[in-house]
């Protein structure tokens, strides 16, 4: 049964999202792609998560009595983590309650001149006094003399003297990374946008900044091309291998996908893209090879190896990026193995290697990485999870659009769903189909092997709604109807077959393992880890408790300690993009890590084996 969602809009950036009343703020805020801090997991101790309500504010709670003065409550504040509205509402999010916002990438900027942001790009505005008789000093010489030494493309040298011509010898120097690379007329100055790229197996996400103050100007997805070669990075490498034009293929793929995302980044803002002059890009070690146009050979061959594991830079000319050609492409460097940029990306948003205690950083994708924190010490792997949590290979899946049922639960022994944008159902993904599985197992409609019931076999105290909702399919097999076809609304038929149950076990299974393993080189039980930090775009969708009742996080850490920081490598391109310190920070933090390569490690198929079970019970 489909209840009627609520609307909640977020300002100031606008965006609506329909979800079920009674949703919790944080989940609401993540689902309109916004991460809110909250540096106690939602526990309401520390008070970082203040929003407010301009309309819809429920009555305050007792947590928020003590954060909050009787006029701010009036106002309208309240914690993120305690607000469940039943009611169209309207609240705004301030810059300092957003997790990993410009507030704290400023924080960690530095720059001898005093500014904090110190991205690496520096427009200068010269007005310069002609050749004459008496100053024949070259153009070169002459443009040096105002701005500072530096070095000087070649580009640059050949247009150099119709330039000053045209703009009779004033105009603004562009450096980037000390490399003068053109000379525009006029005062430009004010004009410096930078790119961070996410790319994903699955999605690409790009974000355009404002260098000179660091604000983010927009925001833009798409789904990655590359998928229609392969939804997986195994077999993307074998299509790079195995074809002579495989290599250029996949890279013509992703360079046209973020071409087209600046364009509209620049459409939106009505920024010019000659006047993009950087862009960092952060994705898993198959991705940046493919996107660099990098035989990604050996990463299909044991031992797994990268051509190159430190940071590169290339000119946009040479991967057809729509900014200024002679921009720099910074690409984050890499752990090794599977373990890319993505996850140093996310290592930096979250300064998980500087936090108290043990933590565990998991980006749950399609393939998924996950480091472990210790005193200093980092241990990183990856985890083949496959696309079954982006709602591939999933009879009714799809990926999280518009009426892709995206939560289950069960209220009052009767099953409800909410669908994204509130619109009738036309497939699940992952997020509904983990929680779908979590109220199947916990009824006892699965077992914890993971096979489903028949109807004559469910326990006798299963809710009459779960129980009527297990079918059997003209092959005899069992499946689980979430929505019939005449529309429980106005939508097709859908089910979770056993097969999709198959695909989610092995998905689980292999986080699952792969978390064990790094607690088990580190010496150390998942009850003693203080904070689980669940990254990636679909990671801020997952509901905590059904993660944890199919084992795809530990069972026996408290809620408390399991904070959603939202898409890292994102957020951390964006950090390196304007901070060169983070860059840094970046490559030191890459060497730091040991990579756990678990193909090589004899316990690893045991590990998965047993992962592959669900747990039992809640406990």
């Amino acid at each position: 049964m489909a209840e009627s969602p609520i609307n909640i809009t977020f300002e100031p950036t606008g965006r609506t999202v329909a979800v079920l009343s009674g949703t919790c703020l944080l989940e609401a805020a993540a689902q309109a792609g916004l991460t809110i801090d909250t540096p106690c997991g939602g526990g309401a101790t520390c008070g970082k998560c203040r929003v407010r309500f301009r309309s819809g504010a429920l009555p305050a709670t007792t947590a928020e009595h003590e954060h909050f003065g009787p006029a701010e409550l009036d106002a309208g504040w309240r914690l993120a983590c305690r607000a469940h509205p039943t009611t169209t509402s309207c609240v705004e999010i301030p810059v300092g309650s957003l997790f990993a916002g410009k507030h704290q990438i400023l924080q960690t900027a530095t720059s001898a001149a005093g500014p904090a942001i110190d991205c690496g790009v520096r427009k200068i505005y010269v007005e310069l006094a002609a050749p004459t008789l008496a100053d024949t000093t070259a153009h070169v010489e002459r443009l040096i003399r105002e701005i500072g030494e530096c070095e000087i493309s070649a580009g640059v040298v050949r247009g150099l003297h119709a330039k000053l011509r045209a703009a009779s010898f004033s105009g603004t120097a562009v450096l980037v990374d000390g490399t003068l690379i053109d000379f525009e007329p006029g005062d430009t100055t004010s004009a410096c946008y930078g790119i961070a790229i996410d790319i994903g197996t699955t999605t690409l996400v790009a974000s355009l900044h404002d260098l000179s103050t660091g604000d983010e100007l927009a925001v833009t997805a798409r789904v990655n091309s590359q998928t229609r070669i392969g939804d997986d990075v195994l077999t993307r490498i074998r299509h790079a291998t195995s074809s002579s034009h495989g290599l250029e293929q996949l890279q013509q793929a992703v360079a046209t996908d973020c071409a087209a995302m600046v364009q509209q980044l620049c459409q939106q803002t009505a920024v010019s893209r000659q006047h993009i002059y950087t862009a960092v890009i952060a994705g898993n070690t198959t991705m940046q090879h493919l996107a660099a146009g990098i035989d990604p050979t050996s990463l299909g061959q044991v031992p797994f190896i990268p051509v190159q594991t430190a940071g590169m830079c290339l000119e946009a000319r040479d991967l057809d990026l729509a900014t200024h050609p002679e921009a720099r492409i910074h690409f984050l460097p890499v752990i090794g193995g599977f373990v890319g940029g993505d996850t140093v990306a996310g290592l930096i948003a979250t300064q998980a290697a500087d936090r108290e205690g043990n933590s565990l950083l998991i980006d749950v994708g399609t393939n998924g990485e996950i480091v472990l924190a210790r005193d200093g010490q980092l241990w990183a792997t990856s985890a083949a999870a496959g696309p079954a949590f982006e709602g591939a290979r999933i009879s009714c899946g799809m990926r999280a659009a518009e009426g892709a049922i995206e939560k289950v639960s069960l209220t009052d022994d009767q099953l409800t769903f909410s669908t994204i944008g509130g619109v009738a159902a036309r497939g699940i993904c992952g997020s509904g189909l983990i929680d779908a599985a979590a109220q199947m197992l916990q009824s006892g409609v699965l077992t914890p092997e993971g096979r489903m019931r028949a109807r004559d076999e469910v326990p006798h105290d299963t809710p009459a709604d779960i129980v009527r909702r297990i079918e059997t399919d003209a092959q005899e097999k069992q499946t689980f109807r979430l929505v019939n076809a005449d529309g429980d609304g106005r939508g097709p038929g859908i089910t979770v077959t056993q097969q999709d149950v198959r695909e989610l076990q092995l998905a689980a299974g292999a986080i699952r393992s792969a978390t064990r393993m790094l607690l088990k080189r580190a010496g150390i039980d998942a009850s003693n880890l203080n904070t689980i930090l669940l990254a990636g775009g679909f990671g801020s969708f997952i509901r905590r408790s059904s993660a944890q009742r199919l084992g795809l996080l530990p069972p026996n850490v408290a809620h408390e300690q399991i904070r959603f920081v939202g898409n890292t490598s994102l957020r951390g391109a964006q950090w390196v993009l304007l901070s060169r310190s983070a860059r840094a920070k970046a490559e030191q933090l890459a060497r730091q890590a040991e990579l756990v390569e678990l193909s090589t490690d004899r316990d690893f198929l045991n590990e998965f084996t047993e992962a592959m079970i669900f747990p039992a019970d809640d406990t």
